[in-house]
């Protein structure tokens, strides 16, 4: 065992106060807001979007693997977290969110204008780093549960509600448009937010010698590091796969392929926000009481079958299939959001976060493709769902022949020694 993890583990991290946690978690909660509520835009608007621009399905996916390409420089995002520090990245994602948002109302007469803006809007989505306050802060006994519910908080449906009162006199770019206006009370709430115990115990270590500085990991990262980068990438690949098919083209198939109206669309999507909120609730209990795999386990198991039924269940049911859906997509999300933080030293969690995420970004190349080639050869969607239903059995057997370290109840110098 290394010296400075001896004294994190021996010295400890100074708890937060009881209050200032609450606070964590629900700033937290208005940046993941803002995240998952730009990332399921598309969801209900892709037919607006495509309308707009006077372009197809497929072309729209075939030139979305190109315009996201860029993704795979997330690292330089999320690696500002270990070089920075945890509030001022977190400062800087709010921004970008927030101000590339409006400009895709004011800035986008054009097909390619607005492919910009999204992918620039995409980008910030897939950073995550507001899942590394909270994962530092909170009680190890409580992180998979309080992480869960910053997760739960940014999964309140505004995505559904929004549309109802804004498209009818402003247009669909206002639904990008309004993070804008969101922005700014999330911007006073960070004003409040304190660095955390854990970073700053690192950047006196860093200062006094202990520890080198090091430029988005490089010359920092083990080979333990590189083995779970890559086993977490992998995981999330597949789940990403899946969020990119059911984001960009569930709606799509409620509306075109089985004739509901927006607003019967709206209210199963309605359904489905809520089915999430319990699913993620759900896990982040699961994953405390009962562990991390069996949580991680349990929520794909469930993701594969909804889409199975999505494909070929009963087509009267097929709202129920849509709520089923979202509950188990933030079940297995929800181990993302907790594992993937936990499993990584504190001196290096944003590098390796970062690299894990531009790993795992190869799915917003192929994502795209998939939805190109299937949108082409089978126009009704039911092997579409499948493919995707495959792709978390995949995860499954990855899980299940890796054997990843539990970090269930565990504190996180423990878990960085013992991994």
């Amino acid at each position: 065992m290394e010296r400075s993890e001896q004294h994190k583990i021996s010295g400890g991290i100074q708890a937060r106060s009881k209050r200032y946690i609450i606070y964590l978690v629900l700033f937290m909660g208005l940046v993941a807001i803002m995240d998952q509520y730009l990332s399921m835009v598309p969801i209900t608007f892709m037919n607006s979007i495509l309308d707009e621009y006077a372009i197809s399905a497929s072309q729209f996916s075939w030139w979305e693997a190109l315009y996201l390409v860029p993704t795979f420089f997330i690292f330089a995002l999320n690696g500002l977290v270990d070089i920075i520090g945890r509030k001022f990245s977190i400062l800087l994602l709010i921004l970008i969110m927030g101000l590339s948002s409006l400009a895709i109302v004011f800035f986008t007469p054009t097909f390619h204008l607005f492919m910009i803006f999204y992918a620039i809007v995409t980008f910030t989505t897939v950073s995550n780093m507001w899942t590394i306050p909270i994962s530092e802060e909170a009680p190890a006994k409580k992180r998979a549960e309080l992480s869960s519910i910053v997760y739960v908080i940014g999964l309140f449906p505004l995505s559904a509600i929004i549309p109802l009162y804004v498209i009818p006199t402003l247009g669909w770019k206002w639904i990008y448009g309004i993070m804008f206006f969101f922005m700014i009370p999330v911007l006073v709430f960070w004003v409040f937010m304190k660095e955390t115990g854990r970073y700053e115990e690192i950047k006196e270590e860093r200062k006094s010698g202990k520890l080198k500085k090091h430029f988005f990991g490089l010359g920092s990262i083990n080979r333990g590091d590189i083995k779970y980068i890559f086993f977490s990438a992998v995981i999330w690949l597949c789940w990403l796969i899946n969020s990119l098919l059911i984001i960009r083209w569930m709606g799509y198939y409620f509306m075109e392929i089985h004739g509901y109206a927006r607003n019967e669309w709206l209210m199963v999507f309605l359904a489905s926000g809520i089915m999430m909120i319990i699913g993620g609730i759900a896990s982040g209990y699961v994953m405390d009481k009962i562990g991390r795999k069996i949580g991680f386990i349990t929520g794909a198991t469930g993701f594969a079958l909804s889409l199975f039924l999505m494909a070929f269940g009963p087509v009267a049911l097929l709202p129920i299939w849509g709520a089923l859906t979202g509950f188990f997509i933030a079940f297995a999300y929800a181990w993302v959001i907790v594992y993937i933080p936990e499993i990584f030293p504190t001196e290096r969690r944003g590098a390796c976060l970062g690299w894990t995420t531009t790993v795992a970004r190869i799915s917003y190349v192929v994502g795209p493709v998939i939805a190109a080639v299937m949108l082409e050869a089978n126009p009704t969607m039911e092997w579409f769902w499948v493919v995707g239903g495959l792709l978390m059995i995949l995860a499954i057997v990855v899980v299940v022949l890796f054997h990843p370290y539990e970090t269930k109840v565990k504190e996180l110098e423990e878990i960085e020694v013992n991994r």
